[in-house]
C-alpha cells in the first residue's frame, strides 16, 4: 500500500471510531469520510461495506472485554468477578455507542461481530455457572437473563448518558443486589429457552 493510501486508512479508522462511538454504528458514512478529510469514494475504495469498516475497528474494542472476562474468571471471589465483568461490560458500553449498538445487535452484524458477540456469551455463561456454583447468584439466573439485561441496560444507557452519564450505574446496581443468592424469591415466568435466545439473537432488529 502506497505511504498516501495507507495514511488514508488510518485516517478513516480514527475518524470511524470517533463517529461510531458518537452516533451509533448508522452512524453516515458521509459524515466518517468528512472528518478524515477524504472523499466518500476514498472510503469506499478502503472499505467497500459498512460491515467491513466495522471489522476493521472492534476486534481491538472486543479485546479489551475478552480481557475483562478472563480477570473475572481468575477472580477466586465468583461473585465479585460476575460483577466485575458486569460492570466492565456496561462501562464500555457507556464509553461507545457504536459498541452498544453491536453488543445489543440492535443494528445487523457481521459474521465477524456476530462470532465476537457469541464469544462474550460464552464468557458470561461460564461466570454464571462459577457463581451459582459458590451459591452466591440465584439459582434460577440463566444466560438469558443476562441477554435480557444487556437490551435493557443498553437502552438505560442511550436515555441517560447526555445528561447523566454514570446514572446507568445505579441501575445495574439494583440489578447486582436482585440477582444474588440471599435476595432471591421466585419468578413465575422461565428464562428464555437456548433455542428462543438464538431466534431473539440471530432475528431481524427492529
Amino acid at each position: 500500500m502506497r505511504a498516501d493510501a495507507a495514511r488514508n486508512r488510518d485516517r478513516l479508522l480514527s475518524a470511524a471510531s470517533e463517529v461510531f462511538a458518537e452516533r451509533g454504528l448508522d452512524a453516515p458514512l458521509e459524515e466518517i469520510a468528512r472528518r478524515a478529510t477524504v472523499s466518500i469514494g476514498t472510503l469506499y475504495n478502503h472499505f467497500p461495506t459498512r460491515e467491513s469498516l466495522c471489522d476493521a475497528i472492534f476486534p481491538a474494542r472486543m479485546a479489551v472485554l475478552d480481557a475483562a472476562a478472563q480477570s473475572a474468571l481468575a477472580d477466586p471471589d465468583a461473585w465479585s468477578g460476575f460483577a466485575s465483568f458486569t460492570e466492565a461490560l456496561f462501562a464500555l458500553h457507556a464509553e461507545d455507542r457504536g459498541l452498544n449498538d453491536a453488543l445489543a445487535q440492535r443494528v445487523p452484524l457481521s459474521p465477524t461481530l456476530l462470532e465476537a458477540c457469541h464469544r462474550c456469551f460464552g464468557y458470561v455463561e461460564q461466570l454464571i455457572d462459577r457463581a451459582r456454583s459458590a451459591g452466591s447468584l440465584r439459582h434460577d439466573f440463566a444466560v438469558s437473563d443476562f441477554a435480557a439485561l444487556i437490551w435493557a441496560m443498553s437502552q438505560v444507557i442511550r436515555e441517560t448518558t447526555a445528561v447523566a452519564p454514570q446514572a446507568w450505574r445505579r441501575t445495574l446496581g439494583f440489578f447486582l443486589d436482585g440477582v444474588r443468592a440471599d435476595a432471591a424469591h421466585p419468578v413465575p415466568e422461565p428464562p428464555l429457552t437456548p433455542a428462543q435466545l438464538a431466534a431473539v439473537l440471530t432475528g431481524p432488529r427492529r
